[in-house]
Formats: C-alpha cells, structure tokens, sequence
C-alpha cells in the first residue's frame, strides 16, 4: 500500500517541489496540498492521510495550531514539521502539540522520503543529538524538575521501564541506553514500546517531552 501524504505549505514552489519528489515514489502518493493550517486540517478530515508534511510558520492558523487538531481529528495521521531552522521554537511547541518529528526544509531527497516513511511506520524522526539541543534550547519553557511525576500512569510502569523513559528523557539512543543498562538493543526498543502503550503516548518524541513535564529528568542532562 502506498503512504498517502498531504503537503501543507504556504509556499506554492516548495509544495510543488515536494509533491514532484513523492509522484515518483512507488511507495507514496501526494493526496493534497494546503497553504495554511486551517486548509490542512480541513484536508485531513476529508482525506485522512497517513502522513501530513507541516510548515510550522503559516499565516492565520499556523503549522502548531494545525497540528494539535490534526493530531485530534485524525490519530492515525503522523505529522512532520518543516521549518527552516534547527532550533526553532515553534518546531519544539508542534512536537509538543503531537508531531512525529521535524525537517530542515533544504533536508536532501532522501532524507526526507526516508523520514516519511519512518513516521508512516510508527517510528518518530529525531535524532538523539537534535533532542538533546532542543532540551537544552527549551529548557526554561518545561517544568523544573524533581519531586514525583504528576501523571498517575507513571505508576504503570515497571522498574526497567522507568529506567528506559528517564534514559529517553535524557536523549540517549536505543543503542546508548542498551550499553547503559546492559541490555540488548532489542530488549530496549520492546520496553520503549511498552511504555508508549501505558503511557497513551504516539512516540519517542512524546516520550521526551512527557520525561520532561513530568520532572524525570535532572537539569543537568547528560549527553
């Protein structure tokens, strides 16, 4: 089956730049564009694609706002930001808002068609080093950690599992958190998973900023 992807720009050129890359794609299949978060969401309700490319800085309803309903009209729909900085405050708000991940929009072809397809399968797209700056960048705008989580789900968890959520909180990798806890790297992606599910979140990213609202994290994080 083909990633059904819907194209949310207010930039005609770049929509049709994308568009043009995904056509030739035997696994994917541009179903629409929009030029601004309202016609985006619209987009979705009518189309539910799979995945949903989002410039963050729209006029009127911008890509944070879009994303919050889109995330709420259309859970199965995974949502990529684009934006034109790798540290940008708005991209960090839209991940926060349930975005499966952000882009550079001068990202190479294939980074892009491979990000796609790793939000349309579940995965989430940023890398450990990027979540690290957007933590440190972002810090003052989440709560301070210490003291208990405020979420009762917490108490869901088992011990490892908590091990494997504060490890992501921090930013660590799957392979950094296996060499960290003494795990297999597949014993940890099946802990993550099980945190996702008992946790209600879509992903790793979700994973992150629940770490850091929930004060698991130390302020001092660790690389």
């Amino acid at each position: 089956m083909s990633i059904r992807v819907l194209i949310a720009d207010d930039e005609a050129l770049l929509r049709m730049a994308f568009g043009t890359i995904l056509e030739v794609q035997p696994d994917m299949e541009p179903v629409g564009e929009a030029a601004d978060g309202a016609e985006a969401v619209r987009l979705v309700r009518e189309l539910r694609p799979d995945v949903v490319l989002m410039d963050v800085r729209m006029p009127g309803t911008d890509g944070i706002e879009a994303t919050r309903e889109v995330v709420r009209v259309s859970p199965r729909t995974r949502v990529l930001v684009l934006t034109t900085f790798d540290l940008d405050a708005y991209a960090f708000a839209a991940l926060a808002a349930g975005a499966s991940g952000f882009l550079l929009k001068n990202t190479r072809p294939e980074e892009l068609l491979g990000a796609i397809r790793n939000v349309a399968a579940g995965d989430a797209v940023l890398s450990p080093r990027v979540t690290r700056s957007l933590l440190e960048e972002f810090r003052p705008h989440l709560a301070d950690p210490g003291g208990r989580p405020r979420d009762a789900r917490w108490e869901r968890l088992s011990r490892r599992e908590r091990e494997v959520l504060v490890a992501v909180g921090r930013g660590r990798s799957n392979a950094e958190i296996a060499a960290d806890l003494r795990l297999a790297e597949a014993t940890v992606k099946s802990h993550l998973g099980r945190v996702l599910a008992k946790l209600e979140l879509r992903d790793r990213i979700q994973a992150v900023v629940y770490a850091h609202e929930n004060r698991l994290v130390p302020t001092a994080c660790g690389a």
